[in-house]
């Protein structure tokens, strides 16, 4: 949690003339262990299910291919720490691909959206395999607890960093015990040299390739990950935040699943193929015993739904960041009360059960899983070794084109391999696509005239002169009333939504004292990516700043706006910047259940504000 004795700006912080209304960027709240947890809920949790499937389709045979995905694992890894390095403001395949081109740009998307989807099925699904259910029950359950995610989405959940940090290190733990009580089975391994041809072994390995899934959220986070040392708003760096999220992520999944790999042969061959469901709950069944094996399963299933729920997340991110950039409609980009953009998560909710259902079974949702997400990674690897614009070193670049062609080559594989893979990811690109081709087509039918444009840039003009008469008479009422040497040292910070008692608390308490008075207006939009705004183009933010400058007679006052996923930590962050020494919030009439999963600004705010500040609720 940021604190308010950081003075420091904020990114993206930017002054707005003729009025004096300063644009606070979101808060840079992510650390390294929370971008790590993040990342190892979705990449960490591939060892659920790629075992088990190695084992049932591969068979004792396993090892050698098992082997060469925990080197491609660690090769991506590293190629990825130096995406996150030249795209401090968010480096997923969108960001990457839009230097080239906006449809190529579109098409990474897509591929990451068709990824997230099967994520979502097949880690909810995999989740109540692990508490021990039979395929039909699993299925029945997995469309609840997709429905469920999606509700509890609906309020604006608190950020799942901290969620996913509880869940990582018990799950990590639970694989330590896992391999110390497998080295006395060594003795029992059964692994056999493969057998067939290259191609056949090639397109074994290729089946596995989906322990790759979710390298790719941590670069679109870079813009929402706390800076570097030394780094500024101007030229922000989180290379040392993205490089220890990734490495030591990288490290558990490579070493682990390896060594995993090895104990996974060790086990009974009748068992082994029969669990490919939960291998590691029968794998702690068989090293330790039936009451570990539950501690297993209740651990990796909590850490799979995560998985789903981090999922589900990104698919709102990416649908409102299209809709943003006018890819997809402007619907997409509507918020809830909550912040959430309730119509993309709406149809991220939908998705995974309709994709359930068409693919039901952890194979059959397997074959769908690695196309996304290995186009999706070749696309930005790609993107960013030919982007001569990127300051690489040579052996980063070459190494980087070196990657992109063999996942390029691992993307044909499946294609070729698996075509009702192909058919999926076609689909997602075409209607895709196709919606981006309306978005366009009425765009531009929707084009305003040279008359109309002129209109508009007038009224635009009007208001903007509006707001600048308006501080300018109040900045004069002020200066006539209170002139600068008779101001007190107070400085209060008040955040309101619109005309609110708090506000007016705020105002007149400002009168009184002979205070400088800083509202803030924060505009809550709940998604995992860096999100800027005007708030020129904001009509309740602009209604507010006229109401606040024409009723603030004699106050000295300074609107400010921001939009954030974090109010709480952006109000702690501003309380920094403007140096407050008393901060009025108004208390929230939210229900209980509300508040337990959205959590409570004001409880926040006080539990972490400097004990020097006076803080103020108002009722």
């Amino acid at each position: 949690m940021g604190a308010c004795c950081g003075h420091r700006r904020q990114p993206g912080a930017r002054l707005f003339y003729p009025v004096e209304i300063n644009t606070v960027g979101r808060p840079r709240n992510v650390g390294w262990i929370r971008a790590a947890a993040l990342l190892y809920g979705d990449w960490g949790t591939s060892k659920a299910y790629v075992l088990g499937l190695g084992l049932a389709t591969i068979g004792f045979h396993a090892l050698p291919h098992f082997m060469a995905v925990c080197f491609i694992t660690a090769l991506v890894g590293i190629n990825y720490i130096w995406v996150c390095k030249f795209y401090p403001n968010g480096g997923g395949v969108y960001s990457a691909a839009r230097d080239h081109a906006d449809w190529l740009a579109v098409v990474g998307a897509l591929l990451l959206i068709a990824d997230y989807i099967v994520t979502v099925s097949l880690s909810s699904l995999e989740a109540f395999h692990y508490l021990g259910l039979d395929d039909a029950e699993a299925q029945r359950y997995t469309i609840l607890a997709i429905f469920f995610v999606g509700f509890i989405n609906y309020f604006g959940p608190k950020h799942t960093g901290g969620i996913a940090v509880w869940l990582a290190l018990p799950t990590a733990a639970v694989v330590l015990v896992l391999l110390v009580s497998g080295v006395p089975h060594l003795g029992e391994y059964k692994g056999e040299w493969p057998v067939g041809t290259w191609t056949d072994n090639w397109f074994q390995f290729v089946a596995l390739i989906l322990a790759l899934s979710g390298v790719e959220a941590i670069a679109s986070t870079t813009g929402v990950m706390q800076l570097d040392k030394g780094s500024t708003n101007e030229n922000p760096s989180v290379v040392s935040t993205a490089s220890k999220a990734i490495l030591v992520v990288m490290v558990e999944v490579v070493i682990a699943t390896g060594f995993l790999c090895v104990l996974a042969l060790c086990l009974p061959a009748d068992g082994a193929t029969k669990h490919k469901e939960d291998l590691l709950r029968y794998m702690a069944e068989v090293f330790v015993g039936k009451s570990f094996g539950w501690v297993v399963g209740v651990t990796f299933a909590l850490l799979l739904l995560s998985a789903a729920n981090t999922a589900i997340c990104g698919l709102v991110a990416v649908m409102y960041m299209l809709a943003r950039d006018k890819e997809l409609p402007e619907p997409f980009t509507h918020l809830n009360q909550f912040g959430v953009p309730w119509v993309a998560l709406g149809i991220s909710t939908v998705m995974p059960i309709i994709v359930l259902n068409i693919a039901p079974g952890v194979q059959a949702l397997a074959d769908l899983y690695a196309i996304g997400v290995v186009g999706a990674i070749t696309i930005n690897l790609g993107s960013c070794s030919y982007n001569n614009k990127l300051p690489m070193k040579g052996y980063e670049r070459w190494t980087m084109r070196l990657t992109f062609y063999f996942m390029a080559l691992v993307w044909l594989s499946i294609a070729f391999h698996k075509l009702h893979a192909l058919g999926f990811v076609v689909v997602i690109l075409g209607v895709g696509l196709a919606i981006r081709s309306y978005t366009r087509k009425m765009l531009i039918s929707a084009e305003p005239s040279e008359e109309q444009k002129e209109a508009l840039r007038k009224i635009e003009a009007e208001r903007l002169e509006r707001l600048a008469d308006l501080q300018k008479a109040a900045d004069q009422q002020a200066a006539a009333a209170l002139p600068a040497e008779d101001l007190s040292d107070t400085r209060i910070l008040v955040a309101a939504r619109g005309r609110t008692p708090a506000l007016a608390f705020a105002m007149e308490e400002a009168r009184m004292r002979k205070a400088r008075l800083f509202v803030l207006y924060i505009r809550e939009v709940r998604v995992n990516i860096a999100t800027d705004s005007d708030w020129r183009d904001d009509p309740q933010a602009r209604a507010l700043f006229e109401y606040v400058l024409t009723e603030a007679k004699g106050v000295r006052v300074r609107p400010m706006y921001s939009v954030s996923n974090s109010p709480a930590e952006t109000i702690l962050d501003i309380i920094g910047v403007v140096e407050a020494n008393m901060v009025i919030l108004g208390g929230s009439r939210r229900a209980t259940f509300v508040n337990l999963v959205k959590g409570n600004v004001i409880t926040a705010v006080g539990t972490y504000v400097d004990p020097s500040v006076r803080l103020v609720i108002i009722g």
